[in-house]
């Protein structure tokens, strides 16, 4: 029984410095850049271990600093009901699950809340495990942040290309612009190729990826997120 009592209590300290540490972070990312994340050093070591040079673009802007069609495109092509939903697209859950056991191709249902906290606090590496945790910190931005800021700091983190993350990165090096300066058009296309950006270039879009950009263009007019300005 004491060895049992002792177990118990490292377990409780162990989840509160969890809680508390986890916590913190989440707080802090509230207001502060995101400086780098769990896939960026990912991607470098393997860019080394291939014998490469590490190469890694990534600036952060402001969301106001980016073009007003970058979250319409993503929301439009990742996540409708991003504004509605409080964190987990359960239809969404519902329609991939359904079609996954009727043999249909597979795919997830994973909101842009969900990648942000994939993304900033995790490892790309599919488990159980990992899934546990994703909830977990979904759950988190969702209580501490708004969505303005999951947005942000959603399409600063995510990689759009070998080595380059973050809208501004990928206007810099696909479309010689800035992140302000992408047009509705460029916008659909970075969207286009977020499933598979290291497959899908949207600096050279493949005839499959100029259709999706298309699709997501015509999604984007039902998608009204902003005044007209920028």
């Amino acid at each position: 029984m004491f060895i049992f009592s002792i177990i118990r209590k490292i377990a409780l300290v162990a989840l509160s410095l969890f809680f508390v540490s986890t916590l913190f972070v989440v707080l802090l990312f509230r207001f502060v850049p995101v400086p780098v994340t769990p896939l960026m050093v990912i991607r470098m070591v393997q860019q080394v271990a291939d014998g490469q040079m590490p190469r890694l673009k990534h600036h952060w802007v402001p969301l106001d600093s980016m073009s007003r069609y970058m979250p319409v495109a993503v929301i439009a092509s990742e996540d409708q009901r991003f504004l509605s939903h409080n964190g987990f697209d359960f239809k969404e859950i519902g329609n991939a699950l359904s079609e996954n056991m009727n043999g249909k191709r597979k795919r997830g249902a994973s909101t842009i809340s969900q990648q942000t906290a994939k993304n900033v606090f995790l490892w790309p590496t599919s488990s159980w495990l990992r899934k546990g945790f994703e909830v977990y910190f979904t759950i988190m931005i969702e209580l501490f942040w708004d969505k303005e800021r999951i947005m942000e700091v959603y399409l600063n983190s995510i990689e759009m290309g070998q080595g380059i993350y973050g809208a501004e990165a990928v206007a810099r090096y696909h479309f010689n612009t800035t992140a302000y300066h992408l047009s509705r058009s460029q916008c659909a296309l970075i969207a286009a190729s977020l499933p598979n950006p290291l497959r899908f270039n949207s600096q050279y879009p493949s005839a499959y990826l100029v259709k999706r950009q298309h699709a997501i263009e015509k999604q984007m007019k039902f998608i009204d997120l902003f005044p007209a300005g920028n």
